[in-house]
């Protein structure tokens, strides 16, 4: 009785420590890859060929998301400032809010799904067939060959991606806004012209590139260390997806944080 009950109380520390011991290898993991970033663009057909891979795949889903989170976002902005007479002020609104937030969060979620679970079941598969040590075993080191380059590929097509998803999104709420709602498309246009900042399409820029380092490396970790066979491959993806959407929203927290403490 008392065993267990010591058991209970002991079980959460134990676990904060596992957290912390685990956070602290990934920390180390990617302190090693430094050094090798330079050395991926040696290899530059590879990233080429990982940004069509993780970039490009995305196009549809990025798309599809963008287009109807604007229509949505300006449906629901209509509902709010109806009720003050403040329709003109919803085409910066959906501007402002797309490319500050919305863009590189809804398009780091959908990278997340489409690139990053197949990143970390790619390298999971790898590392349980082996091939990953017959990588090492002929004398190339695999963490340059595998990692750095789907890092460097994701750190430049994720703000590529935020950029279509803020035209497509920003363009949808547009044609709702003045085709559907009956918002005057010179007054939406005016309003936009004059209050939206170049700024805010480079603040959802800054986070889309910071989000594609933490998505990358997290998914490439975690898939470069399975172990466990066809389930382990199965749990590194979910791990993987869990982790990357949870470190976006932390991350995008305090980034937002910084710029309104910057005032930019």
């Amino acid at each position: 009785m008392v065993e267990t009950l010591l058991g209970y109380i002991g079980r959460p520390f134990v676990q904060v420590y596992e957290t912390i011991t685990r956070f602290g290898l990934f920390i180390l993991f990617q302190l090693q890859l430094f050094k090798l970033y330079p050395l991926a663009f040696k290899r530059y057909r590879i990233v080429l060929k990982q940004i069509e891979v993780i970039g490009f795949g995305c196009i549809g889903v990025v798309s599809l998301t963008a287009l109807f989170t604007g229509m949505v976002l300006a449906i629901q902005l209509y509902n709010g400032f109806h009720q003050f007479g403040a329709e003109s002020f919803i085409g910066y609104t959906v501007y402002f809010s797309i490319t500050r937030e919305l863009g590189p969060v809804f398009a780091s979620l959908m990278l997340i799904s489409r690139s990053i679970s197949a990143m970390a079941a790619e390298l999971g598969t790898m590392r349980v067939s082996e091939q990953i040590d017959a990588i090492d075993i002929l004398g190339v080191d695999s963490k340059e060959y595998l990692i750095t380059p789907r890092i460097i590929a994701t750190v430049i097509s994720l703000p590529l991606l935020v950029i279509w998803f803020d035209f497509i999104a920003i363009g949808a709420g547009y044609m709702i806004s003045t085709g559907v709602l009956g918002i005057n498309p010179i007054t939406y246009q005016d309003t936009l012209m004059r209050l939206g900042e170049f700024r805010d399409i480079m603040s959802g820029v800054i986070k889309a590139a910071v989000f594609g380092f933490i998505v990358s490396s997290i998914g490439s970790y975690i898939g470069y260390h399975t172990n466990g066979g066809a389930r382990g491959v199965g749990q590194s993806t979910i791990l993987a997806v869990v982790y990357s959407a949870v470190a976006i929203f932390v991350t995008n927290y305090f980034i937002s944080s910084l710029f309104l403490y910057l005032d930019w």
